[in-house]
């Protein structure tokens, strides 16, 4: 049985009243939508609130899902307006940050302490994480979907065109002109 099918006979039985069969569902892809959200919110906590609000979101609207698309496709799109909802809720809030410099819990040190790698290997590689992560943010919606679904989810053409509701021809210029912009980006660093 294909993973699609599985799904949908999930789905037919949380649609019939089986709440336990959803428990499968969020066991199957809590970690790929954790992943997904992290992306956006780069938080860990918020992320796992955020994943959490999308599975209690997609558990709602479970009733009306008619199957037309993979289970996974609609989730992956409820986890992903879910994470954009959340930031654009946080950019009309007037920010309220009170930073204790005495604090050592509010330094993210921990990461870098259990790198063996040489102090001048991590940095580059930092770097460079910093300005592809920052060129896919300046990516247009529609690029930045697009690429992360191919390159970071490993989604197919075809899966990124449901997932997205657009043809397969657009999918391909999108990766593509996504793909140029980071490349210029990177190009202007090694230069």
């Amino acid at each position: 049985m294909t993973d699609s099918a599985t799904d949908a006979q999930l789905v037919r039985r949380v649609q019939q009243g089986e709440k336990g069969a959803f428990d499968l569902l969020v066991l199957k892809y809590q970690h790929k939508i954790v992943s997904l959200v992290m992306r956006y919110v780069r938080d860990a906590d918020l992320a796992l609130d955020i994943t959490q609000e999308a599975f209690l979101k997609a558990y709602r609207a479970l009733p009306r899902f008619r199957g037309e698309s993979a289970f996974y496709t609609w989730l992956y799109r409820i986890a992903v307006n879910t994470a954009k909802n959340h930031l654009a809720a946080q950019r009309r809030r007037p920010m309220d940050v009170e930073l204790d410099l005495q604090d050592p819990e509010q330094y993210d040190i921990h990461a870098n302490l259990k790198d063996i790698d040489t102090p001048e290997a991590v940095s580059m590689s930092n770097e460079l994480n910093k300005i592809v992560m920052n060129a896919m943010e300046a990516l247009p919606d529609d690029l930045r979907t697009a690429i992360i679904l191919r390159e970071l989810d490993g989604m197919t053409y075809e899966e990124i065109a449901e997932t997205m509701d657009c043809p397969v021809g657009t999918v391909r210029s999108r990766i593509f002109r996504a793909r140029d912009a980071i490349a210029k980006k990177i190009d202007g660093l090694l230069d």
